[in-house]
């Protein structure tokens, strides 16, 4: 059957080569998609180690299975090659045998070679950072190499030491397998027969199989400095005075056991042969396993601190290196409780950006006030400061990303031609509310109205957190830009971004890569027309550098040119670093080091180094020399939002928690260990604000956490990261004194519950149908004082009920009020002086008004008043209030 034969050998030389040809396809796209970026020099480098990676192990695992193999596989027995079962009447003969085993072998030896490859080509990353190292300068306190052998060496020998084992165990089953089809071992009665020739193939395997266990061995004293067995992380007294001492005699023995292993089987002698596996599973058995269990119990146990002591410190020093918590600084916070309303209002810009309007509640707020159309989603809203009308203002900003899930015509051209970008941003500040309890807007609608000094010029979002795959620009169909009460506005593409699709070529590739003959076929494409792919951000950058950890919350920036630019938080991470406590099993060791930003328009990406004292980053600087610019290289208007992650602060604050404790007696025995504080099921999360420091003069942009005694309610400390000019990145861990009682989220929490005036209202508003919202609880330090500051929203028990900020709490010591506003709830804790006769005169006389006009000017005066009252402007509230009495006293005159 010639014709059949011929079908399935293209079958399977096509199933072969079509993976080979997809990876063909997706470098030729990706290609393009490093040129539009100009990051070609980082996809060369990656490429070419990818390659040589492959080739380094796949070539090695071939060649050492065919220098095995092929011995094997030209050796000749005079007997029956092999009974396919005890009894059977068919029997291979030899050269049957032969042409079976042969072709079968090689085939197979490619194919593991082919995996051997593929798996080598994963290890790039190893490879180069091995081949870049540079030395941290700090030893372990144990084996005394320096961190950068962890880092950078110890990966890529683990994985060296892993492979060299799997395939001398591959070649010692495919060598076993070839002799036992060939006769060269055979099972009978009486037991195994193996020929001569065989056994001296198999022990040398044997032993080289023994000689990579001395190589893991040898490792696993590194890896001790791991491990999990002590009073901390790393290695303890039991792992270094005994562990450590075998692990080591076995690199040493398990070498002269493989030659004398190898040697007694090469000559047959079984006995002995037994005995060297026979002594080194009892060494490992006993040295191990069973010695360091009873040193552990009896000598260890009884008195584990003293002995523990000097490991609890390593564990102490390296993990707080490895999160780097070394530069916080702790600094005493004496509460005083003598807060009062000249506080108050010295503090006037901290009170004014307290956030009251929580990312859930105002996510769904902008949703139904600023979605303007069905099609466009606000996926999150971000936490910023801009300077706002010449004042320093905290605010809430959310784009308004198109979301393709919700068009309602979804079809190729309006996916891929039409609608092709969202469009500006709602943009208001924390602590500012509406008549009706709505958030204020300093930017709002479509186009984008600005009611501040705050304008965009370029307000359409082609690459965001919700883009599609790809679409194409500069197409023969209009693009969609914005909708109006008289009609559509259309658009068309000034950007940079995208590959142009000006040949018949390109258009084919492109079709094939994202499987649509649409793009090959389609009149409207033309030769200007771009395509843009990779539109997602975390995609985006994760395409460019997957060496990097990207932060899960990007967030939006509007540049003094009026562009919209993203910025996500991107991190240098290891598992590698010695006695550090791990988050996870991909971290013991992390940096924020780079700071990444994308052009919203033209898909642009930028990396800043953050952190230059990093070794991870600077070893990544030297191997793409090209990728990274200096922090003082971003525009300075870019550069005044960078603001200190939120998911890094969480991550170093839980590893705080235990390791402020420095004082090795005091961590072990747990005295001063802290917590974050949690309402509810889940524990409180960082937050930004604008306050003034303890001792600072003027008040900056900040990320704020505090802690609470471990088991207990009450405040024990509060985090904070400062994020503006050259103070970004310090942490300052203010202590309370511990011996006093200062409250706590949850006892506040508890005496809100215990109010009856606040409980019935509660109780009213849920009796109503309405669903009560209690927003995040704030702890905002003021002076030397707290003030506990929450929320209330009001919505609809229905999906869509729109959240109304309706009452704020505020507690400060044993005191708790709710009010509409923040404003009152101060007031009526700390009072207020009214202004005096004398300001009241600055106000100047009222002129001489008809009634109207005076009830005119009195409406006037009442609404500058309510605004300043919002706006926390006392000074200016007053003045109006003593302007609009005298004007309803000089109405009472007139009657």
């Amino acid at each position: 059957m010639p014709g059949r034969k011929t079908v399935l050998i293209s079958l399977a030389a096509l199933f072969l080569i079509l993976p080979f040809l997809v990876s063909l396809l997706n470098l030729y796209t990706d290609w393009n998609f490093f040129v539009e970026t100009g990051y070609t020099s980082v996809l060369t480098t990656t490429l070419l180690v990818k390659i040589g990676s492959g080739l380094l192990f796949g070539s090695l695992l071939l060649a050492f299975l065919l220098l095995n193999l092929i011995p094997a596989l030209r050796s000749k027995f005079p007997r029956a090659a092999v009974t396919i079962m005890e009894g059977t009447i068919y029997q291979l003969k030899t050269d049957e045998a032969e042409r079976f085993v042969k072709p079968l072998a090689l085939v197979f030896a490619f194919v593991l070679a082919l995996f051997a490859g593929q798996w080598g080509a994963l290890q790039w990353e190893k490879l180069l950072l091995f081949r870049n190292m540079l030395p941290v300068g700090t030893a372990d306190p144990i084996l005394g190499k320096d961190i950068g052998f962890y880092f950078f060496s110890l990966p890529l020998l683990e994985i060296l030491a892993a492979f060299s084992r799997v395939t001398v165990l591959v070649a010692t089953v495919l060598v076993g397998v070839a002799y036992y089809v060939k006769g060269g071992i055979s099972l009978t009665p009486s037991g195994a027969h193996v020929d001569g020739q065989v056994r001296k193939h198999l022990a040398l395997l044997a032993g080289l199989f023994l000689l990579t266990m001395a190589a893991g061995f040898y490792l696993d004293c590194f890896r001790l400095l791991f491990s999990e067995t002590g009073a901390v992380y790393g290695a303890g007294y039991t792992d270094v005075t005994a562990r450590l001492r075998v692990f080591r005699l076995l690199a040493v023995i398990t070498p002269m056991t493989a030659i004398f292993f190898a040697a007694a089987v090469w000559k047959a002698r079984w006995r002995q042969a037994l005995l060297a596996p026979v002594i080194l599973f009892a060494i490992y058995g006993i040295g191990i396993k069973v010695y360091p269990g009873l040193l552990q119990k009896f000598k260890v146990a009884p008195t584990e601190l003293a002995l523990e002591m000097p490991y609890i410190e390593h564990g102490i020093k390296f993990t707080r290196f490895g999160y780097d918590l070394d530069k916080i600084e702790t600094i005493p916070f004496d509460v005083d409780d003598k807060l009062n309303a000249t506080d108050i209002a010295n503090n006037d810009l901290t009170i004014k950006n307290i956030r009251l309007w929580d990312h859930a509640p105002l996510l769904r707020t902008y949703s139904q006030l600023q979605q303007i159309r069905t099609y466009y989603k606000f996926h999150d809203v971000d936490n910023d400061r801009y300077l706002v009308n010449g004042q320093y203002t905290q605010v809430m900003l959310s784009p308004r990303e198109l979301s393709y899930n919700d068009l309602p015509s979804r079809n190729w051209i309006n996916e891929r031609l039409i609608f092709t970008h969202g469009n500006g941003i709602t943009f208001g500040p924390v602590s500012r509310i509406s008549k009706e309890g709505l958030p204020e807007f300093f930017i709002k609608d479509i186009p984008a109205v600005s009611l501040a000094d705050i304008t965009l010029t370029k307000p359409e979002i082609y690459y965001g957190e919700l883009s599609n795959d790809y679409v194409i620009v500069k197409t023969r169909v209009p693009e969609f830009s914005y909708p109006t009460a008289t009609g559509n506005i259309n658009t068309t593409y000034e950007g940079k971004g995208g590959v142009p699709l000006d040949s018949l070529v390109k258009k084919a590739l492109f079709a094939a890569r994202f499987r649509t003959e649409k793009i090959l076929l389609s009149s409207d494409i033309g030769k200007e027309s771009r395509i843009l792919y990779y539109r997602n951000i975390t995609e985006r950058v994760k395409t460019v550098t997957p060496f990097l950890l990207l932060d899960s919350d990007p967030y939006m920036v509007v540049t003094k040119e009026g562009r919209l630019a993203w910025i996500i938080d991107a991190y240098t991470a290891s598992n590698s670093l010695p006695y550090s406590k791990p988050v996870s099993k991909e971290i013991n060791y992390m940096r924020n080091s780079v700071k990444v930003v994308i052009d919203a328009y033209d898909g642009t990406i930028d990396y800043y180094i953050s952190d230059p004292q990093d070794p991870l980053v600077k070893v990544y600087a030297r191997i793409f020399p090209k990728l990274f610019k200096p922090m003082a290289a971003m525009p300075e208007d870019l550069r005044a939002h960078i603001r200190y992650p939120h998911q890094f602060m969480r991550i170093q604050a839980s590893i705080f928690a235990a390791y402020h404790m420095t004082d090795p007696k005091v961590f072990y025995n747990k005295e001063n260990l802290w917590e974050i504080p949690a309402l509810g099921d889940n524990p409180m999360e960082p937050y930004y604000t604008i306050m003034k420091l303890p001792g600072e003069k003027k008040e900056e942009y900040i990320l704020l956490l505090p802690f609470t005694p471990a088991k207990r309610d009450n405040l024990a400390a509060w985090l904070t990261a400062r994020c503006d000019g050259s103070n970004y990145g310090k942490l300052l861990a203010y202590t309370f004194p511990r011996d006093r009682l200062i409250y706590g989220p949850k006892q506040i929490d508890a005496r809100i519950n215990q109010d009856s005036v606040i409980s019935q209202q509660l109780t009213l508003w849920g009796q109503r149908g309405s669903e009560v919202i209690r927003g995040s609880m704030l702890v905002i330090p003021i002076e030397k004082s707290l003030l506990y500051v929450q929320p209330l929203y009001l919505a609809a028990t229905d999906k869509i009920g729109l959240p109304e900020l309706q009452r704020v709490i505020v507690a400060y010591r044993d005191e708790v009020v709710m009010e509409e506003t923040l404003e009152l709830a101060l007031q009526k804790l700390f009072g207020g002086t009214l202004p005096t006769p004398e300001t009241a005169e600055k106000t100047g006389p009222v002129p001489t008004y008809t009634q109207p006009e005076l009830a005119a000017e009195a409406m006037k005066t009442y609404e500058r008043a309510i605004e300043l009252q919002r706006q926390g402007n006392w000074a200016g509230y007053g003045k109006e209030l003593q302007k609009l009495k005298e004007i309803l006293q000089h109405m009472a005159r007139k009657q």
